[in-house]
């Protein structure tokens, strides 16, 4: 059987303006788990997911207890990795004829010099209006930005160097293992050991994960079913095949499909195996070439 990679979007596990309640992320994992079940009887499947919602929760949770000085962001890392991870395996194994499921807490090795530590842009948690900017930066230092309409809390996101558990995570794989892995980018870690103050991109750490284990495949699903020429303007088209080369211009840095052609960009340079981005709703059709975008040489 091939190795697939697939990176879940956050839509997967809450919708935007939802409530960070167990009932709604059950539900949206729920709408999730059949695609990903038929595709775990065809391929050794390892599923990346993202955490910026519950990570963001748990930051503030943490604030709510005076007592005791708030644990950091590679800690919450770590426990939403936990908590999302166990909630889709949860769902993943109770569906019929799957393979074991197993959730691997994951650490990914990043650089103390990466600029990203001076420059926060990965936002985290729930979104608020611009009139409740001022007083939650001053109440909890934290750094705001747009996010759309709104304002969110942005942290550092250094880039995904190495991760720790591969051999791990293809051992599981070769037994025939469903992952569930590198949640929520990973947890972020030093080369020194200590833990990094900072939230992985998760499709970057996918791309990552797709490499070090030499996987046949990297799928990133998000909200748009495909990457589009022209966006927005009545001559938008869908962009069904292209090289990397090609989605160049769209590997930008903007916070939504730019990541994501750079992830998988990097990935189909380096190994020459397919990616493809599209919606989670039509996962099937994207791997065969009727809907998203595949990108190939």
């Amino acid at each position: 059987m091939k190795t697939l990679v697939v990176a879940l979007g956050g839509n997967a596990l809450l919708q935007r303006g939802e409530a960070l309640t167990v009932e709604n992320q059950y539900r949206n994992i729920d709408s999730a788990v059949p695609a990903l079940a038929r595709l775990a009887r065809s391929y050794r499947l390892a599923i990346v997911h993202g955490n910026g919602p519950q990570v963001g929760l748990l930051s503030l949770q943490n604030l709510a207890w005076k007592e005791v000085q708030p644990y950091p962001l590679d800690v919450l890392v770590a426990e939403s990795q936990g908590m999302i991870g166990y909630m889709l395996a949860q769902r993943l194994a109770a569906e019929a004829d799957m393979p074991p499921v197993t959730t691997v807490l994951t650490r990914i090795q990043v650089s103390q010099d990466d600029p990203a530590f001076q420059s926060p842009e990965k936002f985290i948690g729930p979104v608020y209006t611009l009139e409740q900017q001022a007083e939650l930066e001053a109440t909890y230092g934290w750094e705001m930005k747009r996010d759309g309409k709104y304002v969110r809390r942005v942290v550092p996101s250094p880039a995904p160097e190495r991760i720790l558990e591969s051999d791990a995570i293809t051992l599981l794989l070769e037994r025939g293992h469903v992952v569930i892995c590198g949640g929520g980018g990973g947890v972020p870690v030093l080369e020194s050991g200590e833990g990094a103050e900072a939230v992985i991109d998760k499709d970057l750490a996918a791309a990552l994960l797709a490499e070090q284990i030499q996987a046949d495949g990297l799928i990133i699903l998000t909200d748009a079913d495909a990457v589009y020429e022209h966006w927005g303007t009545p001559q938008q088209r869908a962009i069904r095949r292209a090289t990397p080369q090609e989605l160049a211009p769209f590997a930008k840095a903007d916070g939504s499909m730019g990541p994501k052609v750079a992830a998988v960009s990097g990935y189909v340079q380096r190994l020459g195996k397919p990616a493809w981005i599209g919606s989670l709703t039509r996962l099937e059709e994207t791997l065969a070439g009727e809907a998203g975008t595949c990108i190939s040489l």
